[in-house]
């Protein structure tokens, strides 16, 4: 009985780390799994504030660039830093939270918008001994075509993303944003387009979930 009861629990949690993430079981022959890397851009003044408050986040210099190997554990990792991070922090907008148009910052308090929650979530990763170069802050516009912030992970089966309005892991390619620009993964101070370049490069984090009405998924 004892026997028979692990192999259900073996079973089980093979499911559950098969289905954490949505990766179709032919991803290997998947078109378009990996972003598309551009031209460096300008950097978001939210970064560079960040950066300046919080120097040892932003190590300096052109690093190699490392994808995460896509196992069960660091699949399961992901999923589980992802999840936390949405369930901890709660959504609150920049204007609210700090008085200011747009701040980043790591949610120390328990409270947050969409870039503090990436953040912290590039912040979890990097500490559980997953290279940095693969943890990229990224730019994206959603689907009112409002400006969103995501973490995007690079990993040997393709680019995934954790963000706080999911708490499923998907390819970036199955997500419904249009993707503006992240961080190299070479230096994470420099900042590229994804695609084809845009006209503005200013800062396109824009209104928060809350503000537009959205909440975290929980």
């Amino acid at each position: 009985m004892l026997l028979a009861g692990r192999h259900i629990w073996v079973a089980v949690l093979s499911f559950f780390l098969a289905s954490a993430v949505v990766l179709p079981a032919s991803v290997a022959d998947e078109p378009g799994r990996f972003i598309r890397a551009g031209m460096p851009t300008l950097t978001p003044m939210g970064w560079a504030d960040f950066c300046y408050r919080y120097k040892t986040e932003c190590q300096n210099g052109q690093t190699a660039p490392v994808d995460i190997e896509a196992t069960p554990a660091n699949i399961a990792l992901v999923d589980r830093v992802n999840r936390k991070v949405n369930l901890q922090i709660e959504p609150q907008s920049d204007m609210q939270h700090w008085n200011a148009v747009d701040r980043w910052d790591l949610p120390t308090d328990g409270y947050g918008d969409c870039e503090d929650y990436a953040l912290l979530k590039r912040k979890l990763l990097i500490e559980a001994g997953l290279p940095r170069s693969a943890l990229l802050i990224t730019i994206v516009r959603d689907e009112m075509n409002e400006g969103h912030a995501i973490l995007t992970v690079k990993t040997s089966r393709g680019d995934l993303i954790l963000d706080n309005m999911n708490d499923d892991v998907k390819l970036w390619s199955r997500t419904p944003y249009r993707f503006i620009k992240r961080q190299s993964q070479e230096d994470q101070n420099v900042w590229i387009t994804i695609g084809a370049p845009v006209e503005t490069a200013r800062v396109l984090t824009g209104p928060t979930p809350v503000s537009s009405g959205r909440t975290a998924a929980r």
